[in-house]
């Protein structure tokens, strides 16, 4: 019983150290995939106009890389580019990240307005209906935060971000007796 204890460790810690190498060289391609798709892109969008789903993936990875101003200025380009082709959902999508980037410089009248747009043209929209309501949370803005966390519980009821936000805000509202 003493020789097979070591045999154990030994094998827990080589499936252990297996599963980190898969998880490691997984990670690897997938940021390999993204920086190739980001270099194809930007070299594209410098040499020719582009549509405007691909001023909006590069807007997207400048998103994911924290480089707001960059991703504003793609997003925008993707508004203009193909203006009448694009489909009101995906205007949606490009209004919500132009939200989004905005908020993550702290522009938040700006965020307010690309996120109504967002929802003004694709009404269910619940990340950008949970993305308007922090953005009056943060403003503190309340009763606006809790109507658009209360719309979003409309179009998803089991929405876990609104439950949990309006349950908080309700509580700030009631007032002390």
């Amino acid at each position: 019983m003493d020789d097979i204890l070591p045999i154990i460790y030994v094998s827990g810690l080589l499936i252990f150290l297996l599963g980190l190498f898969i998880f490691v060289v997984l990670q690897i391609v997938k940021t390999r995939q993204v920086e190739n798709k980001f270099n194809r892109l930007q070299k594209k969008l410098q040499q020719e106009k582009g549509s405007a789903k691909e001023y909006y993936e590069l807007g997207s990875i400048y998103l994911d890389k924290k480089l707001y101003v960059q991703a504003v200025t793609l997003l925008q380009k993707a508004l203009k580019t193909d203006a009448g082709g694009v489909e009101e959902e995906n205007k949606a999508l490009i209004y919500n990240a132009l939200g989004f980037a905005y908020f993550s410089q702290e522009q938040f009248d700006l965020a307010i307005r690309n996120y109504k747009e967002a929802i003004k043209l694709y009404p269910q929209y619940t990340i950008a209906l949970n993305n308007l309501g922090n953005v009056y949370e943060r403003k503190q803005m309340v009763n606006k935060a809790l109507e658009s966390y209360e719309e979003t519980l409309k179009y998803e009821p089991n929405n876990t971000v609104a439950k949990k936000r309006v349950q908080s805000l309700r509580k700030r509202l009631v007032p002390s007796a």
